[in-house]
């Protein structure tokens, strides 16, 4: 039996982590093609319920957001985009990561799949996507969640993140990359067994390597970086319900900027996660879930 084979199910994992769902429902996977390039994304749920759109943080997947899609997909049609340069969507040809490069894939894929009046969910990278595309789309969205990004970060934070992601990425096995992501993110080995498979692949030369372009590590490969002003400006043009969720350990969002964006953002709500870090979706699950079930089940949320 492969060693990766030896982790929890994702309903195992899920119910450890405390996430309370009454149906093992699965994605489906789907491809579909944006500007030139091919995009994949996990749909939950049946269509016709209420629709979330999520986005993930850098170098992360679609299946970064599991724990939380299992259970929203009882009463959600949930759609968990890959977004370019990650898990199984394309590599930008031009390495093109910039804001920019985002927002028009945003724009072709929601024309695409023809979504409107959907509730908009997106983590460090992807909420920084979010927001942006919130500011020029009001009248696509139903509501918005940021989760535990804004638009000026906390360098600690900022550099943990990036010294992790400048370790060597080619090792020799899957135990290997298992017990660095298990010393990061502190969670057991079994959980990381069960959910690492979504975040690296075998390559044909037998070595293992993350499942994402390394030129998103490379500095200038994002394009013009947008000044905090400029964000700050996208921000304030947010006129969809808000929710701003922060990792209560996080080093990456202060409490002062979440403070800040509740004053700017005119409907906003924010709420902090205990026991949780940057990554809170993936860190406390079950508190998650239930500071975002409320804020959706809302009028106007």
């Amino acid at each position: 039996m492969a060693s990766h084979s030896l982790g929890l199910s994702l309903y195992q994992a899920a119910r450890q982590k405390g996430v309370v769902f009454t149906q093992e429902n699965e994605p489906t996977d789907h491809q579909v093609q944006v500007n030139g390039m091919s995009f994949h994304y996990l749909e939950w749920g049946a269509p016709g319920k209420p629709l979330i759109l999520k986005l993930h943080g850098g170098s992360q997947q679609a299946h970064s957001w599991d724990f939380v899609s299992l259970p929203l997909s009882e009463n959600y049609h949930v759609i968990a985009l890959d977004q370019r340069g990650h898990g199984d969507s394309d590599w930008a040809a031009d390495g093109d990561y910039s804001l920019e490069a985002h927002q028009r894939d945003l724009d072709g894929f929601v024309q695409a799949l023809g979504l409107t009046d959907f509730n908009l969910i997106g983590h460090s990278m992807g909420g920084r996507n979010s927001y942006v595309w919130a500011s020029r789309h009001p009248e696509k969205l139903r509501s918005l969640v940021i989760v535990d990004t804004g638009p000026v970060a906390q360098s600690r934070g900022r550099n943990r993140i990036q010294n992790f992601r400048e370790l060597p990425d080619e090792l020799d096995t899957f135990e290997e990359f298992a017990a660095r992501v298990q010393e990061y993110t502190g969670r057991s080995r079994e959980q990381t067994l069960g959910a690492l498979k979504y975040s690296i692949r075998q390559r044909a030369d037998g070595k293992w390597s993350w499942k994402y372009d390394k030129l998103l590590r490379t500095p200038g490969r994002q394009g013009p970086a947008w000044s905090p002003e400029q964000l700050w400006e996208a921000v304030g043009k947010i006129t969809c319900p808000t929710l701003v969720v922060r990792g209560g350990d996080s080093d990456i969002f202060a409490d002062a900027t979440m403070q800040q964006m509740q004053q700017v953002i005119p409907n906003c709500a924010t709420v902090t996660i205990p026991n949780a870090g940057h990554l809170v979706a993936g860190d406390n699950p079950a508190d998650f879930l239930t500071a975002v079930t409320a804020f959706l089940e809302k009028p106007g949320g």
